[in-house]
């Protein structure tokens, strides 16, 4: 069983810290802003609420959801244009600090990878860095599903990730940091995980994690120490 303060040493001695993106690094879920853009956020919100609380097979829940939405590739674009997602306060400073300190950063979610690498710009996280769903249009831009090949289409795909970050850069210590279920069961292979409840709180996993903050201002102190 690992203490709160091996807990807070651990992140203070990472290689690598990953990143959950909705809800987390940032304040929505993607997959509901797309949702809502295209007219159906009510059926599509609750699907989410229940993948979330790990009610359903992550896969089975991301299919369910794009099957009602069918995304075209001028939505997506609209959407970041006219909507861009709003970054979590305190997000901006902390990933800051940790490439100060020489921390690698990774942003791995269940979300799409056009939204992810638009978040990641904004944060100065490299392209590479990025694990997110891709998805798939015809040549006129209309829906064609989603690259189902993907980790993190799968649940457990973030421990999949991860184990493959370790073996890729012989990380010794990761820290994994989101606010779902799918985040939670990344640790293990993850070295220690750090539930975050600053947009919404998902009672399994403030209830299972050693270590639950509220705000990333608790994180940057702990790397000012």
């Amino acid at each position: 069983m690992v203490s709160h303060s091996e807990l807070r040493s651990l992140f203070c001695s990472a290689d690598a810290v990953c990143f959950d993106v909705d809800s987390t690094v940032i304040r929505e879920e993607g997959i509901d802003e797309l949702a809502r853009f295209c007219g159906v956020e009510d059926a599509v919100s609750e699907m989410t609420r229940r993948a979330m609380g790990g009610a359903v097979p992550f896969k089975a829940a991301l299919t369910e959801r794009l099957e009602l939405i069918r995304p075209s590739r001028e939505q997506v674009q609209r959407l970041l244009a006219e909507h861009p997602p709003h970054l979590t306060p305190g997000i901006r400073e902390l990933i800051s600090r940790l490439h100060e300190h020489n921390v690698q950063v990774f942003l791995i979610s269940g979300g799409f990878r056009s939204i992810v690498e638009h978040v990641a710009s904004k944060l100065s996280i490299p392209a590479a860095n990025v694990f997110a769903n891709r998805l798939k249009f015809y040549f006129n831009g209309e829906y064609a599903g989603f690259d189902e090949t993907q980790p993190t289409a799968e649940s457990g795909g973030k421990g999949k990730v991860i184990k493959f970050l370790k073996e890729k850069f012989h990380f010794k210590k990761i820290v994994m940091i989101g606010d779902g279920a799918t985040d939670l069961e990344a640790c293990p292979p993850a070295d220690a995980f750090i539930g975050f409840g600053g947009n919404v709180i998902r009672q399994q996993v403030k209830d299972n994690a050693k270590w639950y903050i509220t705000d990333f201002v608790e994180l940057l102190r702990e790397l000012e120490d």
